[in-house]
């Protein structure tokens, strides 16, 4: 087996706070799942459509206290381990450790298994969770028996500035927080991880200045970001289209969606600081 898929957050909330956040049933509706059931220290289950395979609930708790808690999870017929530690990093500050098993980034690009969505369901999750806990609107939960991919959200910057962030390659990799290359025109090459990574590059179909840019992924589809102005912010509408409908790229979209939600940060905060944490060396 894998070493555990590893993601640190910070929150600008108290410890305590967030472990209500984690554990509390009304809340957890807000932020995470559609369905909960709660009932410390012996029962932690969710479901519904904003969870992989929500038909029903499929874990069992193992541990809880005031530092976090921990649960096994059956997906595609595989128990996982999930686990969620907080550390008190101020008063009003919390570190988010989440500790996931049974993740290979292959089966994230192949999409053979709903394991694969675990990267970055985690990633949409916790960002949703921090924005909740700083008073922020939610970006979007993804709903997995959709197949239309598509999510709305007002910035509050203009389409220029909102525009420039989409294709500067030194912005782009700031707020998403994962190095992206590109070039920045029309059949132009979109590379995560870089021009030298080990994976083809995205191809930019499509660039209207202030207004639309289209990146063709391959088989994940052709994302569109377009943007209008509203009363002096912007109304992103971000699209993701052209892929298998009996098979779509969850983990793609919600990586997406998950950076949405930074993007949002990086205009809005004046003193932003990404959420995520770089695991020490």
């Amino acid at each position: 087996m894998t070493e555990p898929m590893i993601v640190r957050a910070r929150v600008a909330a108290p410890k305590a706070a967030v472990l209500h956040a984690l554990t509390d049933p009304d809340t957890l509706r807000r932020w995470f799942a559609e369905e909960v059931a709660v009932e410390l220290p012996t029962r932690y289950e969710f479901w519904g459509r904003y969870t992989p395979e929500g038909d029903a609930p499929h874990q069992k708790l193992t541990h809880v206290d005031d530092d976090g808690l921990t649960f096994t999870w059956l997906l595609d017929g595989v128990e996982t381990t999930t686990s969620i530690t907080l550390e008190a990093e101020a008063p009003d500050a919390t570190i988010i450790v989440l500790s996931q098993s049974h993740f290979d980034v292959q089966e994230m690009f192949e999409g053979k298994t709903i394991r694969g969505v675990l990267q970055t369901f985690w990633a949409m999750s916790l960002a949703n969770l921090v924005d909740l806990l700083e008073g922020r609107e939610l970006t979007m939960r993804h709903d997995f028996g959709d197949t239309e991919f598509r999510a709305e959200t007002l910035i509050d910057a203009t389409p220029a500035a909102v525009y420039d962030s989409l294709i500067d390659t030194d912005k782009v990799s700031t707020w998403f927080g994962y190095p992206i290359s590109i070039e920045p025109w029309v059949g132009g090459r979109y590379a995560m991880g870089g021009f030298d990574a080990p994976f083809p590059p995205a191809k930019i179909l499509d660039l209207e200045p202030n207004q639309k840019v289209t990146v063709d992924w391959g088989a994940p589809g052709i994302q569109t970001w377009e943007l209008a102005e509203s009363d002096g912010k912007t109304r992103l509408t971000f699209v993701q289209s052209g892929f298998d409908t009996t098979n779509p790229p969850h983990a793609s979209w919600l990586g997406s969606v998950s950076g949405l939600a930074e993007l949002r940060r990086f205009h809005e905060l004046t003193d932003w600081k990404p959420i995520w944490i770089s695991e020490p060396a």
